[in-house]
């Protein structure tokens, strides 16, 4: 029985000691952080803001931190971000359906595993986007709305400890059409693909529920199924240029 409703944020309080323990609760946000840095290229200059969105524990800093971004954490729980801070993220306290922030700040927008934690997924997608600048790059993933995804990620993912009980509500889970369509309402064109864990990672992280080292046990790949897991990527359209008009004062 759940001593919380389904996905309330203060779960992650009492989850604080799963973000980086080995072979934890939260393996597998381990191998999806990986794979989504892999789609952020290097920045283009010093102080390029890389917005991580929902950043929790701060999985992500490990494999950015080479790429030269000032590397800024948005989470609702101050557990997470205590822990994001002490690897380099600029911790900020604030929902991602309003963001703190100008304008067209980020060179990069991370959404990574949250599309499917939000309320309001319209104005999560607004606000993800309006501090997108022209020509930013977006990287997300998330869980769809399939009746296997359901049984996956809710039925066999808690009863097996692939994820923590309640964390997810299977209402919130949204379709890549959709996803695809809210972003598209800003400028960004999305191209999706599915993820999957590696099997004999998997396997091997069910068997041992540890990890050796510290090293994840496996990781995710692609696949052309988008029905559970799958990432996106895009940019923001660039800015069209104002008439010659407006743009001086004869």
């Amino acid at each position: 029985m759940l001593s919380m409703r389904r996905n309330d944020p203060c779960q992650y309080d009492d989850l604080a000691g799963e973000w980086w323990r080995p072979g934890g609760g939260f393996e597998l946000l381990h191998w999806l952080a990986a794979a989504r840095a892999e789609l952020i290229p290097p920045s283009a200059a010093p102080g390029r803001i890389l917005l991580d969105a929902g950043c929790g524990g701060g999985l992500l800093a490990p494999h950015v931190r080479h790429l030269g971004y000032r590397h800024v954490g948005v989470d609702l729980r101050r557990s997470g971000l205590a822990l994001a801070g002490e690897r380099g993220v600029l911790p900020v306290v604030a929902d991602v359906s309003v963001l703190p922030f100008a304008d067209d700040i980020a060179d990069v927008v991370v959404a990574g595993e949250i599309l499917e934690h939000v309320t309001d997924l319209s104005g999560t997608v607004a606000e993800l986007c309006r501090v997108l600048r022209p020509g930013g790059l977006v990287v997300l993933d998330t869980v769809n709305d399939t009746a296997l995804s359901r049984f996956i990620t809710v039925t066999l993912g808690e009863w097996s400890g692939v994820a923590p009980v309640g964390l997810h509500d299977p209402a919130l889970f949204v379709t890549p059409r959709r996803v695809r369509a809210e972003f598209a309402r800003h400028g960004v064109r999305l191209a999706v693909r599915g993820l999957r864990p590696s099997a004999g990672g998997l396997v091997r992280w069910l068997a041992l529920r540890r990890t050796p080292n510290g090293r994840p046990l496996g990781r995710m790949v692609t696949t052309f199924s988008t029905a559970v897991l799958y990432q996106g990527v895009g940019r923001k359209a660039a800015a069209r240029p104002a008439p010659l008009a407006s743009r001086a004062q004869w």
